[in-house]
């Protein structure tokens, strides 16, 4: 598969996000930053800022921040065209009353907006078109040395993501142990625990600007990409060696409502509550529903958000707080019907976040092999919901990329860019066609399906479809299709020179009129594209 497609869209990209025209003229979805100077009496993180910002009958009311220097700022992103005022709102006397005008401009290029759920199960940008998600993991690459990161963001510019999961706080595990170069809090002091060991005391009233700037760095430079962040707000790899994980509530909310006003304008980004939420202990289940509140409260434009268990955990997805459901669970992708159950039961787009990791790792969930990394996404995909990729190979020093980015040393990511185009070339998003009864078929609207073989090896495959098709209109006689023989892990399309006629429904399934099928390669992970023939008149 040729790659350089997508790094030619990296660069496509990174100039379109950077679609501004001076303070006078911004792109919908783009971001309009207004900068004042303040000298605060007292803590500078404490002086309110408000912005209200209307266009033809659109009121949207922002907050600001304090970002060092005796800066304070104000981010904006229009959602509609038009000439947007503003008003700016503080007790600070510097900083009240200011108004102004600009105006907002039809976005063009690569820039759709924000991702929005899509009916029940899918996705879309704000404009309307499709978002398929193909994510990866790297929980911690903005915390590794320079070096390390502009690798992790070269490489990605090479693949076919749209989405990576990344955490704000930095991460402690046995396989993560860098200390990074900035923390997001003042240090106020230096104790020692127990054993002797220097422990540093947070100033939890006063953030540090240079932490989040570097991590809008890093979302601005992924979002060049056409990356989507899947933002952890929370994790529990802390275990004390920093503290993040055990903050005060109050602390926890005034870090969401920091954290929300810097990021909130940046159309990439997603709010993720946790990884492996359980997990924290200082946590109960009510503290993130309060947390998951908070978030929303404080979102202006209500990014997607949602929240991630450890296997098999679930949340109460059915929260209004959360747009989609996140989980690590290998079980809804064992086969395209049971990831069509999980997709029946919430509701909502199903994501499975983690289903384990292509590597070899001596852990379980780290020593998937690349079929079958593929043969689970393929799976999920098939039963109408999403499956994210990993990746975790040790190999000496080397970073590796599910915590620490650098370079990609697996097999499955290579598919994912062929898999991506399959899917937003379909008309419509996927599920199965009959649920329960044929687990290998699904279907993307009327006259368009895949049948999914997986592990089968076969020569032959007659032609067959079930006659339900989903919501969409039963399979009846006399139509015409084509079938395309996918190769998902060679990434090959092959087309059959035979045009199937379909005959008659027969105890549900309907097959060729000649009784006609085609012949495949014994191969493993084959995908059967089967298009209904338009003929003229």
């Amino acid at each position: 598969m040729n790659l350089k497609p997508f790094a030619t869209i990296g660069l496509m990209l990174a100039l379109a996000c950077i679609e501004t025209y001076g303070q006078d003229k911004v792109a919908c979805w783009d971001r309009l930053e207004l900068s004042f100077k303040h000298e605060a009496q007292g803590n500078p993180f404490d002086v309110p800022l408000e912005a209200t910002f209307t266009c033809k009958g659109t009121r949207i009311n922002v907050e600001g921040f304090y970002d060092g220097e005796d800066t304070y700022r104000v981010r904006f992103m229009p959602t509609k065209a038009g000439t947007w005022r503003y008003t700016l709102s503080s007790p600070a006397k510097e900083l009240d009353g200011k108004t102004g005008t600009f105006e907002a401009v039809p976005a063009t290029g690569s820039n759709h907006g924000m991702v929005e759920t899509d009916g029940e199960h899918a996705f879309r940008y704000a404009d309307g078109t499709r978002y398929y998600p193909f994510g990866t993991t790297s929980y911690a690459w903005l915390h590794m040395s320079k070096e390390v990161q502009e690798e992790t963001l070269q490489t990605l510019a090479q693949t076919g993501f749209n989405k990576i999961r990344m955490c704000v706080f930095p991460k402690s595990y046995n396989l993560v142990k860098e200390e990074p170069a900035l923390y997001p809090f003042e240090i106020k002091g230096i104790t020692k625990d127990k054993k002797g060991n220097e422990v540093k005391v947070w100033d939890y009233e006063r953030f540090n600007p240079a932490y989040f700037q570097h991590l809008e760095t890093c979302i601005g430079r992924l979002g060049q990409l056409g990356m989507e962040v899947d933002l952890i707000l929370f994790h529990p790899y802390d275990k004390g060696r920093w503290g993040f994980d055990a903050m005060p509530e109050e602390t926890n909310i005034r870090y969401i409502h920091y954290l929300v006003n810097r990021l909130g304008a940046f159309r990439n980004v997603w709010w993720s509550m946790a990884n492996e939420w359980d997990y924290v202990k200082a946590k109960t289940v009510d503290d993130w529903k309060t947390l998951a509140r908070a978030v929303v409260q404080a979102d202006p434009y209500r990014h997607l958000c949602s929240i991630h268990g450890s296997t098999a955990t679930y949340f109460d997805y059915g929260m209004p707080e959360f747009t989609h459901v996140s989980v690590q669970d290998e079980a809804p992708v064992f086969t395209p019907s049971a990831a069509a159950l999980l997709r029946q039961i919430f509701h909502k787009p199903v994501i499975c976040d983690e289903v384990g990791y292509e590597g070899n790792l001596a852990s379980r969930w780290g020593r998937l092999n690349p079929q079958q990394m593929l043969f689970y996404i393929t799976n999920g995909l098939m039963g109408g919901i999403y499956v994210m990729h990993g990746e975790c190979y040790q190999e000496g020093n080397d970073p590796i990329f599910w915590a620490q980015g650098g370079k990609l040393k697996g097999e499955s990511w290579k598919r994912i860019g062929f898999l991506r185009q399959l899917l937003e070339a379909m008309p419509n998003p996927l599920q199965m066609a009959d649920i329960n009864r044929d687990l290998k078929t699904s279907t993307a609207g009327d006259g368009y399906y895949f049948v999914y073989l997986g592990k089968e090896i076969t020569d032959y495959w007659r032609f067959n479809l079930p006659a339900k098709n989903a919501s969409y209109g039963k399979l009846g006689a006399g139509r015409k299709f084509k079938v395309d023989v996918i190769n998902l892990w060679d990434m090959t399309v092959e087309t059959c020179p035979t045009v199937f006629e379909t005959g008659k429904a027969a105890d549900y399934r309907v097959e060729d009129v000649k009784q006609r099928g085609v012949r495949l390669p014994c191969a493993p992970y084959l995908l059967l594209r089967v298009t209904e023939v338009q003929t003229a008149g």
